[in-house]
């Protein structure tokens, strides 16, 4: 499959070397920075260009993936899905539910798929974690631990996700989306948000702390921290179970060695069987992620974690910022 990328940071990169690991071609590098574009394009043989536009009017793109900031991604997504390419978006999709659900019909009606890049899902300890809960091996679960964060850098009040009208919000949109998003994959959705949003060192104008406390319609629950003030990066999902739990641990490099640790309740109670994988490999959630995209468009089928998905997200994220800002 052919791809055109825009927007040539750090998660344009990560895509565009992806997409080569499968054994797919970006032919189309888009940066408003014709040194970040030429830079992606270079490795691959692309074609380096501007505008986004170049990849609507590019005859052998089949797909794009836009990893821009927030305030772009809707209107571009939007634009190349109306011209029938596929799109994979990067995470949250949009500043707002209204964005995002704009890409949800441009891709209805185009008969294109959209899908949402929360990668998360598809580090190798998730995955695994998703599929005991399938079987049933840890029977009905009860609640979701989770906890995401990093300490920032020098200088990072500056960047652009510090700006509201261009992030449409703080580290709840930012990491906090990645919790929501994985805790509502093993929940469901969440009808009764409690929250609360805080700026306790940068200085900016958005949150740099979220405590969240979302229920489902069966009573489950999802307690999650993210924070841009967590000193080691940190990144810790518990997941509960009638017959035991689940810890996912690390997700590589600063954040430390991922892993997966399965304590399975005994019938007598008492210490659990536990069982422990580690992932100490290079990243590659975002090649499956992007395998998942591909294998979709082949088989005509949704995406794990399409962009109607991320709507049900940013939906939970829209009420926190309503609820803590009334």
């Amino acid at each position: 499959m052919r791809f055109a990328i825009v927007g040539c940071g750090l998660i344009g990169q990560k895509r565009a070397e992806a997409i080569a690991r499968l054994g797919h071609l970006t032919v189309l590098a888009i940066d408003p920075s014709k040194d970040r574009a030429t830079s992606l394009a270079e490795p691959y043989g692309a074609r380096a260009a501007s505008d986004f536009r170049a990849a609507i009017e590019a005859a052998d793109v089949e797909a794009v993936v836009v990893a821009t900031p927030h305030d772009e991604l809707s209107a571009i997504a939007s634009a190349c899905l109306d011209a029938g390419k596929h799109a994979l978006v990067e995470k949250p999709g949009g500043r707002n539910l209204a964005e995002i659900s704009a890409v949800v019909k441009a891709a209805v009606a185009a008969g294109r798929v959209a899908k949402v890049g929360y990668n998360h899902r598809f580090h190798p300890a998730v995955l695994k974690a998703r599929e005991i809960v399938d079987r049933g091996e840890l029977g009905q679960l009860m609640f979701i631990r989770g906890r995401y964060g990093h300490g920032g850098r020098p200088g990072y009040e500056h960047e652009w996700r510090f700006k509201r009208s261009i992030s449409g919000g703080g580290e709840l949109i930012d990491q906090g989306s990645h919790l929501i998003d994985l805790a509502q994959w093993f929940l469901g959705e969440f009808t009764d948000i409690k929250a609360a949003l805080r700026t306790f060192f940068w200085n900016a104008e958005i949150e740099d702390n979220v405590f969240l406390t979302l229920s489902t319609a069966d009573r489950r629950i999802a307690w999650l921290h993210a924070s841009w003030t967590e000193w080691k990066n940190l990144f810790s999902v518990e997941i509960y179970g009638r017959q035991g739990k689940l810890e996912i641990n690390g997700l590589g490099g600063s954040y430390g060695v991922e892993s997966l640790t399965f304590y399975r309740m005994l019938p007598g109670m008492g210490p659990p069987e536990t069982t422990r994988w580690e992932y100490p490999f290079a990243d590659r959630s975002w090649d499956a992620e992007t395998a998942e995209f591909i294998a979709a468009i082949h088989e005509r089928r949704r995406p794990i974690g399409d962009a109607a998905e991320a709507m049900t997200s940013m939906s939970t994220i829209e009420r926190v910022y309503q609820e803590t800002q009334e």
